[in-house]
């Protein structure tokens, strides 16, 4: 009997496992309140997808730490005014790039 409470609990734990649900988000819809706000995922996670994006169509492989922690800095700043809420953060990137 104690055999079969065992196997019931693991078999249990292996489907919450794999039950966890997988989300994809369109970039190109996030905004900038979504974004300054964590509503897709950790601001950091995000603007270092972001980053990525953009080096990887530059076709640039340095990674300036620095760099990214300014571009943070700024697009945050851009982004936490209110009347740039609805604005899609792949939009508010190219308005704070032109800004330097």
């Amino acid at each position: 009997m104690r055999g079969d409470v065992v196997a019931s609990v693991v078999v249990l734990g292996l489907s919450f496992t794999s039950a966890q649900a997988q989300v994809s988000i369109d970039v190109s819809k996030v905004t900038c309140d979504q974004f300054v706000h964590g509503k897709v995922g950790p601001t950091r996670t995000v603007a270092a997808w972001l980053s990525g994006f953009y080096n990887g169509r530059q076709n640039n492989q340095i990674i300036d730490t620095q760099a990214f922690e300014a571009n943070l800095s700024n697009l945050e700043r851009f982004c936490y005014q209110e009347k740039n809420f609805n604005l899609p953060v792949l939009q508010a990137i190219e308005s704070v790039r032109k800004g330097k």
